[in-house]
């Protein structure tokens, strides 16, 4: 034990640094980082958004965060499967706490979003966000589109979310469609995977049902994805209810016939040569968990996303260097 120590998340000294803390006890960041405000440093954020007042089914998201920062700590200091090292030893990230939104005055969340995630982005970290129902997707492409411009969206859920909207308006179901005539994603270069609902328009982004995701391979579901995306700047936003809810029935609108977490995790894995600016898992609702299992899913696909962006990051590093 002597040399152990706890609460990594307020005691470490390095952003780089590994944790020791036992993974039923301690502080509980993302996956045991330090907890601050401070960017110098940094390489990559991580980030919640406890919100899920644009949910039109059931509510819960806002609990999302501390669901899959819980979940994380079985992800603290090992090397990470299938990535095979420490995510962090090159990779200084932090767990930059919850965006503080005001529950009784709707109409400010997006524009603190954005400029919060703009702040983040300011630093030039990668962020990856904890939703929080997938409305807050959209303020965060606005941030996202400010930097990069234009973004190709890998869309991984049950839904479309291209139903019309009004002006103003705060709904998970329409944040696509607004992306599009907002001009931050190319629709063109945009894909979503999983769906199994329909909607009135599709926005002109290419589409792999779930029927199409059960017959082909985890291979060739990213060889679409990485043939479509090119060499575009991506955003990543993964629903969690892209998950046939045996793996994700957390979730506030749940559709049966979807895809394994195994499946969907072996796409992740495969999709490194995707140009990902930014990237975010939502609609985790812990009040319909069972077990963890959604929150355990959730948290999986986090790091994932951290690993692919640790492994850029190495590629980016000279031979021999620090």
């Amino acid at each position: 034990m002597a040399n152990k120590t706890i609460d990594h998340a307020i005691t470490a000294t390095s952003l780089k640094s590994a944790a020791t803390d036992p993974t039923h006890a301690g502080i509980l960041s993302f996956m045991r980082r330090k907890y601050t405000k401070n960017l110098k440093g940094a390489d990559a954020v991580v980030w919640g958004i406890p919100f899920d007042a644009a949910t039109s089914n059931r509510p819960g998201a806002r609990f999302g965060p501390q669901a899959i920062r819980r979940a994380s700590a079985i992800f603290d200091n090992d090397p990470q499967y299938p990535f095979d090292r420490d995510l962090f030893a090159h990779m200084a990230t932090i767990d930059y706490g919850d965006c503080l939104l005001d529950y009784g005055n709707h109409g400010k969340t997006p524009a603190t979003i954005e400029r919060e995630a703009a702040k983040i982005l300011k630093s030039g970290a990668f962020l990856f966000t904890l939703g929080g129902d997938h409305f807050v997707t959209l303020p965060l492409l606005r941030a996202h589109a400010a930097i990069h411009g234009q973004l190709a969206l890998v869309q991984f859920d049950a839904h479309q979310d291209t139903w019309a909207d009004e002006k103003g308006r705060i709904d998970h179901g329409s944040f696509v469609g607004r992306a599009a005539r907002e001009g931050l994603i190319n629709t063109a270069g945009s894909i979503q995977v999983g769906i199994r609902t329909h909607a009135p328009e599709d926005c002109g982004i290419r589409i792999l049902y779930g029927y199409d995701v059960e017959e082909m391979s985890a291979a060739e579901i990213a060889d679409v994805i990485l043939h479509h995306v090119g060499d575009r700047p991506a955003y990543v936003t993964f629903d969690i209810d892209c998950l046939d809810p045996a793996y994700a029935p957390g979730t506030g609108t749940p559709v049966a016939g979807g895809p394994s977490s195994a499946k969907i995790l072996s796409v992740l894995r495969k999709l490194g040569a995707l140009r990902i600016k930014g990237a975010d898992v939502v609609e985790v609702a812990p009040a319909y968990d069972h077990a963890d299992i959604t929150a355990i899913a959730g948290a999986t696909v986090a790091m994932y996303m951290l690993g692919l962006h640790a492994e850029e990051l190495a590629e980016r590093e000279p031979a021999g260097g620090q």
